[in-house]
C-alpha cells in the first residue's frame, strides 16, 4: 500500500496598494464585516430626557474608550500618530452633529440609536461627495465613531475582533481606524483589505504601527479561507494565498535584502541630497501636523516643503482662530529653524463650506469654488491665516504658498490681502518678517503655461503634480475605473513641468515639486535632470529619494531628461528611468 501524496493548494496572487512596507507570512484570519443592528422605536414626550441622557452617557463611554486606545498607542511604535484618534474625538465634539441628534430625538420622538445612525449616514454622505481624497477617507472615521456610540448605547461589545492567540494575517473587507489602533503587534503580522487608499487613517496607522499592510484588493476577502497560508509584500502591494515553497524561499531572501537596504539608507540622515558631481537639491518633507516634525528630523529632511494647513480645519470641523494657528505655525518653525517651513494656505474643497457660510453643492467640485477661490470669497478667514503665518515668520524660516493659482490676477489679489494682514500686525505692534517669501503651487495647466508672467510676482514655485496630472489628462486620480490613465510620466505632463522650471529660472525664481511624483525614487534622476531645485516628500520617503540623488551625476540626470522629453509615451519614459536606476541604484528597485 502506498501513501497518497498530499496535493499543494493552488497559489493565488493578488495586486493591491501597499500602504505599509514589509514582508510577512502567516495563517489568514478572515474577519467578516460586522453587522450593526439599529432598532428603531418611537418614544413618548416623557422619554425624551431619558434618551438624551443615554446619548450623553454613550458619548462619555466612547470618549473614554478612544482615550484608552491613545494611551495604549503611546507605548507602541506609533508615537506621534496617536493624534489620528483626535479626529474621532473631534466627531464626538462636533456640536452640529450632536445637537442635530438631540433635536432629532425631540422632534421625531425616536430613540437615540436610530437618530444617531441617520445623522451619521447623512454626515458620511456629504463627505463622500467631496472631491478631496483626504476628506472622503474621513467617512470611515465618522462611521467608526457612530458605530461605537451605537454599540455603547445598546450595551453591545465594541470589539468585534476574534480572539486568536497565535500570530496571523487579518483579511477583511475593511478595517476601521480604531480597530487598526487596537491591533496587537505580537499577534497580528499584517493585514489586507478589500477597500481603502494610501491616505486613509487605517493606512497611516498601519505605517505608524509598522504592520505590513495592503489595501484596495477589491474582493480578496471572499477568496480566502480561515487558516490559509498567506504572504504579504507591503512594499509592492502583492498578496499571495498558499505561496509555494519556492516563493517563500525567494521572499525570505528578498526580505533580508530589503532590511539591509533600509538599514543602510538610515545612515544617510545627516548627508546632503547632492549628486555625485556636486549638484545640490533641497530635500524637504510634506507634513500636515505638529506631531510629524520629529519624523522630519529623524529622516533627514531639510525642513518642510509643504505644510498642509487645512488639516487644522479638517480636524476641528470649524475654522481655527488666529491665535490657535499661530501657536502651531510658530512651534513648527521654531523646532525646524533655520530649515525652511513652507505653509500652504487653506486648500479646502468647494463642497465643504467654511464655518459660518451656507453649504452649497456643485455639479463638478473638481473645477469649482475651492482652495484660493474659496479664500477670496471669505477674506476674513484668509487674512486671519495670513496674520498667523506672519506671526510665526519672526523665526526667519517661514514662507507662504498659495494653492490652485490660475492666473496673475489671483496672485495679485492674494498679495494685496497679505499686505493688509501686514498692516494689521504693524498697527498692533506685533513683530513679523516684512520680507517673507511668497510662492504659488503650479497645479493647473493654465498656470504652467503662464508661469513666466506669474513668476514676476512670487519668489518660488512648487509643482503640485497630483492635481497637475489629473487636470492635464482629465483623469480622476482616485477613480479605479480610469486609474490606468493616470500617468505622471505622460509626455504632456513632463512638458508642463519642464516649461514651469525653465520659466521660473528665467525670472530668478526657484522651483520645487511636492506631489507624489517627487516621492518616486525611480523618477528622481529625471526630475533632477529637468532642473528642479527642491523635492518635498513624505518623511518616510526622504532616505530613498536622497539615495537616488546621491547615486546619480547631474550629467547623467540631464542626459536622461533629454531622452525622456523626446519620448512619445509614458511607458517609454518610465522604462528609461528604470534602466538608469537599475544601473546606478539597483537597491531602490527592491523598495518601490
Amino acid at each position: 500500500m502506498t501513501a497518497e501524496k498530499t496535493q499543494q493548494p493552488e497559489e493565488l496572487v493578488f495586486k493591491g496598494i501597499g500602504v505599509s512596507a514589509g514582508v510577512v507570512t502567516g495563517p489568514a484570519c478572515v474577519i467578516f464585516p460586522e453587522t450593526l443592528q439599529v432598532v428603531r422605536r418611537k418614544i413618548d414626550d416623557a422619554d425624551v430626557s431619558l434618551e438624551i441622557r443615554r446619548l450623553e452617557d454613550a458619548i462619555i463611554d466612547t470618549r473614554r474608550q478612544i482615550l484608552d486606545l491613545q494611551k495604549d498607542m503611546e507605548g507602541s511604535a506609533a508615537v506621534g500618530e496617536t493624534g489620528i484618534l483626535d479626529a474621532h474625538l473631534m466627531v464626538l465634539d462636533d456640536r452640529a452633529l450632536m445637537e442635530g441628534v438631540v433635536d432629532g430625538i425631540r422632534n421625531e420622538l425616536t430613540n437615540a440609536e436610530a437618530v444617531l445612525f441617520d445623522a451619521g449616514e447623512k454626515y458620511a454622505a456629504v463627505l463622500s461627495s467631496v472631491e478631496d481624497e483626504y476628506l472622503r477617507e474621513r467617512v470611515s472615521d465618522v462611521r467608526d465613531v457612530v458605530r461605537r456610540l451605537i454599540r455603547n448605547l445598546s450595551g453591545d461589545s465594541v470589539s468585534q475582533q476574534p480572539e486568536i492567540e497565535h500570530r496571523h494575517i487579518i483579511v477583511t473587507r475593511d478595517l476601521a481606524p480604531s480597530q487598526t489602533a487596537a491591533l496587537r503587534k505580537d499577534l497580528v503580522a499584517g493585514f489586507v483589505t478589500d477597500l481603502g487608499s494610501p491616505t486613509s487613517h487605517t493606512a497611516v496607522l498601519a505605517r505608524a504601527l509598522e504592520i505590513p499592510a495592503i489595501v484596495g484588493l477589491h474582493d480578496v476577502s471572499t477568496k480566502v479561507s480561515m487558516g490559509d497560508e498567506a504572504l504579504i509584500d507591503g512594499n509592492k502591494g502583492v498578496f499571495i494565498i498558499n505561496p509555494t515553497k519556492e516563493r517563500l524561499e525567494k521572499y525570505g531572501k528578498v526580505a533580508e535584502v530589503r532590511r539591509n537596504i533600509e538599514n543602510s539608507l538610515g545612515d544617510l540622515q545627516h548627508e546632503p541630497a547632492e549628486t555625485s558631481d556636486g549638484k545640490r537639491i533641497t530635500l524637504s518633507a510634506n507634513v500636515e501636523s505638529l506631531e510629524e516634525v520629529e519624523s522630519v528630523i529623524q529622516h533627514g529632511a531639510e525642513g518642510v516643503g509643504l505644510f498642509r494647513s487645512e488639516y487644522l480645519y479638517m480636524g476641528h470641523g470649524d475654522m481655527p482662530g488666529e491665535d490657535e494657528q499661530a501657536a502651531v505655525y510658530e512651534e513648527v518653525a521654531s523646532k525646524l529653524a533655520p530649515s525652511p517651513v513652507i505653509i500652504r494656505t487653506f486648500d479646502i474643497g468647494g463642497d465643504k463650506a467654511m464655518p459660518g457660510t451656507e453649504a452649497f453643492a456643485e455639479p463638478n467640485p473638481f473645477l469649482g469654488c475651492r482652495s484660493i477661490r474659496l479664500s477670496f470669497l471669505h477674506p476674513q478667514y484668509f487674512k486671519a491665516q495670513m496674520r498667523a503665518i506672519l506671526r510665526a515668520s519672526v523665526h526667519g524660516n517661514v514662507k507662504i504658498m498659495y494653492p490652485m493659482i490660475c492666473n496673475v490676477a489671483e496672485v495679485r489679489r492674494a498679495n494685496e490681502l497679505l499686505e493688509e494682514a501686514k498692516s494689521d500686525l504693524a498697527s498692533s505692534g506685533i513683530a513679523f518678517n516684512k520680507d517673507i517669501e511668497v510662492g504659488v503651487m503650479i497645479e493647473i495647466p493654465a498656470a504652467a503655461l503662464t508661469a513666466e508672467a506669474i513668476a514676476e510676482h512670487v519668489s518660488f514655485f512648487s509643482l503640485g503634480t497630483n492635481d497637475l496630472v489629473q487636470y492635464t489628462l482629465a483623469v480622476d486620480r482616485v477613480n479605479d475605473r480610469v486609474a490606468y490613465l493616470y500617468e505622471p510620466t505622460h509626455p504632456a505632463v513632463l512638458e508642463l513641468i519642464k516649461r514651469t522650471i525653465d520659466a521660473g529660472h528665467s525670472k530668478g525664481v526657484w522651483v520645487g515639486l511636492c506631489g507624489e511624483m517627487a516621492a518616486d525614487a525611480i523618477l528622481t534622476p529625471l526630475l533632477v535632470g529637468m532642473g528642479v531645485d527642491e523635492l518635498s516628500v513624505a518623511p518616510s520617503a526622504v532616505p530613498m529619494v536622497k539615495d537616488a540623488v546621491r547615486s546619480v551625476s547631474f550629467v547623467e540626470a540631464k542626459e536622461l531628461a533629454e531622452k525622456c522629453l523626446a519620448c512619445g509615451s509614458a511607458a517609454d519614459v518610465l522604462e528609461h528611468c528604470r534602466q538608469l536606476t537599475k544601473r546606478i541604484a539597483p537597491e531602490l528597485l527592491e523598495l518601490v
